[in-house]
């Protein structure tokens, strides 16, 4: 019999003192970390702590002293994602995903990160509009954590929305490393007056997707049976054994329990290191009211949800179809991987029940305005594509204008000019693209003009085009690059430098 869940909400005060040259100004922050225990959560947690105390950590440089709001802890350990099914992997305080971060818009932080894992690792703090050295990229400047070590990240966040954390470490052709690994978690800004973006809600539910056990995937006829991208090109790529929602493969873990008439607010993550998901609950909508926590301009209603590797959606679901349901992949190769959860209402019994939704293009235009964006002061095209295997390599690299990471010329931009970044992908690959530190503005996808939907990902589709807008409002270092791992990892980055 499934142990029932108990939720407990942590809740701690933090002082958090900041200065300025001409005041001392002490805030005092509520913080909040929400957890789902089970007791074979409880044993599975407290055995990666033991595990990983065997690697003592080093004492906190001078600008660390003090307590910090908030405290991570990078560690080995062992998850068991469905009976009998146990990978090794590296998380957060020994939990996937990590601990809900709940910050306050406008509110600063510390988090103290150590770093209890044999690797250097980092964190990136995806979606926030902070400054380069807290961002959490090598590649802006952020410090690698080094095994043993500490790294306290200070800032501000803003804006307020569904962002998360990960760890943004480079794996190369280890496929143990990096957003391979359980290092993945939700944050969460809150405005002033919470999530506003559709009312009021009954539940509130946080599911991160997430694939494990990689291995490489030389053919293409076996590429396309085990990836849901569906590439087109000759290079080998990364193909799963499992995949999960939270830490469970489908019908393994605790159900989501619901009731009749409720209004169920989804938090929803792809943590996935390379692959992209499509989702889908039988007898039901999704009412899509944000993006990367941003909220929509035209909230609708969808049967499907696709959601890129780094994408978040928050969508209401209204429980108008009793019953006990399969929330899972539209694809039926995925589902039997693992990535779905069971969905039960109060007093229903039985099986899980899927159903194949209805045949749908996904289109980021339906949530948009149809007016044509603000004119950019300046134009970048940026073309991508794969030149193939290289050095010895299994995988593809990737160009960007006919440049690779770490030979690329920067970008240049001026504070306060708004920029267009013409995305032409020129590979049979999709490719969600990240842009660090700043949130963009749709303009155009293929021929077709909008505005007003805010992202901090999108997926370019297969030798398609993509316009985003930003505007040069936060000096420093900002890195953009493809959010598949092994693309990343292979050429397809790029900074964007302030001058003048």
């Amino acid at each position: 019999m499934m142990e029932p869940v108990r939720r407990r909400t942590v809740q701690a005060d933090a002082i958090i003192v900041a200065f300025t040259p001409t005041h001392r100004r002490v805030t005092i922050a509520s913080t909040q970390i929400e957890l789902m225990f089970t007791r074979r959560k409880f044993l599975q947690t407290a055995a990666c702590s033991i595990a990983a105390t065997a690697l003592p950590l080093r004492a906190a440089p001078k600008a660390a002293i003090g307590k910090a709001g908030y405290s991570l802890r990078i560690e080995p350990c062992t998850l068991e994602i469905a009976p009998g099914v146990t990978v090794k992997t590296t998380t957060y305080n020994g939990q996937v995903p990590g601990p809900i971060l709940r910050l306050r818009e406008g509110v600063p932080v510390t988090i103290d990160v150590a770093n209890a894992s044999v690797n250097q690792d980092i964190v990136h703090w995806h979606g926030l509009a902070i400054d380069s050295l807290n961002d959490g990229a090598m590649e802006e400047g952020s410090p690698m954590i080094a095994p043993g070590g500490q790294q306290r990240y200070a800032f501000t966040p803003k804006p307020a929305g569904t962002r998360w954390y990960h760890t943004h470490a480079s794996a190369g052709s280890d496929l143990s490393q990096a957003t391979y690994s359980g290092q993945f978690g939700f944050l969460m800004v809150e405005g002033r007056n919470g999530f506003q973006a559709e009312g009021k809600f009954d539940q509130e539910i946080f599911l991160a997707i997430h694939h494990w056990e990689p291995r490489f995937v030389p053919m293409v006829e076996t590429m396309r049976q085990v990836s849901a991208n569906a590439p087109l090109t000759a290079g080998s790529d990364v193909g799963y054994q499992h995949a999960t929602i939270n830490a469970h493969k489908l019908g393994a873990g605790e159900p989501l329990r619901v009731k009749q008439g409720q209004r169920v607010l989804m938090h929803i993550l792809n943590a996935s290191a390379t692959e992209n998901v499509e989702l889908a609950l039988p007898g039901h909508t999704f009412k899509v009211l944000a993006m990367d926590g941003n909220p929509v301009p035209r909230p609708q209603s969808v049967e499907r949800l696709s959601v890129a590797v780094a994408e978040r959606v928050d969508a209401i679901v209204e429980m108008n179809s009793p019953g006990v349901w399969v929330l899972g992949s539209t694809l039926a190769d995925s589902r039997q991987m693992g990535l779905g959860v069971v969905v039960e209402y109060a007093g229903s019994k039985g099986a899980p029940v899927w159903r194949d939704p209805a045949p749908a293009q996904w289109d980021y235009a339906q949530f948009a305005n149809t007016t044509p964006a603000t004119a950019p002061d300046e134009t970048i095209t940026l073309t991508f594509r794969d030149i193939g295997p290289i050095k010895g390599s299994q995988f593809d690299y990737w160009t960007i204008n006919n440049q690779s990471w770490p030979k690329i010329d920067p970008i240049e931009v001026r504070a306060g000019k708004r920029y267009r970044l013409l995305l032409r992908n020129g590979s049979g690959d999709q490719h969600p693209i990240h842009l660090h530190r700043h949130t963009f503005e749709v303009a155009q996808i293929g021929k077709q003009k909008m505005s007003g939907l805010r992202k901090d990902t999108i997926n370019v589709m297969p030798l398609d085009t993509v316009a985003i807008d930003f505007v040069a409002d936060n000096p420093g270092d900002t890195l953009w690059h493809c959010h598949q791992q092994l693309h990343m990892d292979l050429g397809f980055m790029q900074l964007i430098k302030y001058v003048g």
